[in-house]
């Protein structure tokens, strides 16, 4: 049987109906793992004997018949981004500067699922330090697009878009600091979602942008990504940065778009290095959203041109603080054989950090120093506060923004070497992070010319997360879920 192909209520149905144990399904699941995953290369860490003891407690509560007070995620597997703590596994954002780090805590976003019973399957491969859009970067190797091995999965969260693809696990969380979230969910043809910023806790996931981070997860279907929000979502006393939300993120998924009002924004799709077979799919789901009764509107966001500068800027200046404690003394890779604390430190980071990683500590440093941070950071700062009051604009006229996430379906490895144009691939989608509203990738199937999945975004205003939850909603009654990847799918589960 395979579990990871399944939805979460079909799985809670046969847990309840005791057609199979939590454990049996651990079992299928981790083997499913174990045999699929020499070819995606999604994990770094499988975590059975973790996933075997959850799933212990599950069987424990539907015996006494409290099967129902464990929450949203109660038997459902799961797997994490490697940049998030999970006590007693190894946290390495694909780096070998933490390589060898066994987490001593558990970060907030897994302790809630963990809470609501979902049984934790393993740790996620991830562009080192969530800098990329291909997951290429990793420290460990490369993870592999299910769809077609030989393109990449997009990235950061690459390892946790492919495992949802591949159907090794129904979930999974990943975390969006420029699109890391979204854009991998469109390269692997699932949902992905990242939610308002301060939705979800930020406690315990090793930081890139601590104002741009925001955890999100990755599902088959927008409502199981929704039960993952309700059971994520919540004021945490150990991220200062996170709101109370109490909302049910499921309750307006079957309403329907009838009298909603849904954005698109011109320039986007008449935006430079747009494929011709992505605008399609945008300008098909609008034409379908119209046809389910929502008004097709057009709004301008004026500054998002400026959204990469912007976000070039911001985010390796806050790498760059955040990286700093990673210097080779309490914890990370340690160089031997230096006498002087200069020559620890240099040699240390050097090795311990990759290529990409280096290149944004430099970046960062550089736009902080004297004489060049009023030049650049402070113009960033101002410019964000424009593109934040775009977005308040914007939505006064609509509910919803409808528009591309990536300019292209996923690439092959090795076709964007040059970082400028890596760094473009996220044009769409990190204005987004800048305001700091909700934004998701919902499948619409395949494109015309290349055969691999799309996906288009939407925006919400932010801490109205709902609205776009509920257009994707209705998009998948067009669309159908997201497919488990044709290579992946030889047999569905059955009761």
């Amino acid at each position: 049987m395979e579990f990871g192909c399944r939805d979460i209520a079909s799985i809670q149905a046969g847990l309840r109906a005791r057609r199979f144990s939590a454990v049996e399904l651990a079992e299928s699941v981790l083997a499913r793992v174990h045999a699929q995953d020499v070819r995606l290369h999604a994990f770094l860490e499988v975590t059975d004997e973790l996933a075997l003891r959850a799933a212990g407690r599950v069987d424990s509560a539907i015996v006494a018949g409290a099967f129902d007070e464990l929450g949203p995620l109660a038997g459902v597997p799961i797997a994490y981004k490697d940049n998030m703590n999970l006590a007693g596994t190894h946290t390495t954002c694909a780096s070998r500067m933490l390589e060898n780090y066994v987490s001593p805590y558990t970060a907030t976003c897994v302790k809630r699922t963990l809470d609501v019973g979902a049984i934790p399957i393993g740790k996620l491969n991830m562009d080192e330090f969530a800098f990329g859009s291909s997951t290429e970067t990793s420290a460990f190797g490369v993870t592999r697009n299910p769809w077609e091995l030989d393109r990449v999965p997009g990235g950061s969260s690459g390892g946790s878009a492919a495992a949802v693809a591949a159907g090794m696990v129904p979930v999974a969380l990943g975390s969006d600091t420029g699109g890391s979230v979204r854009q991998p969910a469109c390269f692997c043809g699932v949902v992905g979602v990242k939610p308002t910023y301060g939705v979800v806790s930020r406690y315990g996931v090793v930081a890139f942008g601590s104002s741009l981070d925001q955890v999100g997860p990755f599902a088959r279907t927008v409502r199981d990504a929704a039960l993952a929000l309700n059971a994520l979502s919540g004021r945490d006393p150990l991220d200062c940065t996170s709101q109370e939300c109490t909302l049910d993120f499921t309750a307006n998924l079957a309403q329907g778009v009838a009298g909603m009002r849904v954005g698109v924004v011109p320039a986007f799709l008449e935006a430079e290095g747009l494929s011709a077979e992505v605008k399609a799919k945008v300008e098909e789901a609008a034409e379908q959203l119209s046809r389910l009764g929502a008004t097709i509107v057009e709004v301008e966001l004026p500054n998002a041109k400026a959204a990469m500068s912007a976000y070039y800027v911001l985010g390796p200046c806050e790498a760059f603080s955040n990286l700093s404690r990673f210097d080779g003394l309490r914890y990370g890779y340690q160089d031997a054989g230096h006498d002087d604390l200069g020559g620890q430190y240099e040699a240390s980071r050097a090795v311990g950090f990759g290529p990409e990683t280096r290149r944004r500590i430099m970046l960062g440093s550089y736009l902080l120093s004297s004489g060049v941070y009023e030049t650049y950071y402070y113009p960033a700062q101002q410019v964000r506060t424009l593109i934040t009051q775009d977005y308040v604009t914007a939505f006064e006229a609509c509910d919803c923004i409808l528009g591309p996430v990536s300019p292209t379906a996923a690439w092959r490895f090795g076709e964007r070497s040059d970082p400028r144009s890596m760094y473009l691939s996220d044009m769409f989608t990190v204005s987004i992070n800048i305001a700091g509203n909700g934004g998701m990738s919902v499948p619409v199937g395949v494109g015309a010319h290349t055969g691999l999945p799309v996906g288009v975004q939407l925006v919400a205003p932010a801490f109205r997360d709902a609205n776009m939850l509920r257009v994707a909603a209705a998009l998948e009654t067009v669309y159908g879920p997201a497919p488990t990847a044709p290579g992946f799918a030889s047999e569905r589960a059955g009761d």
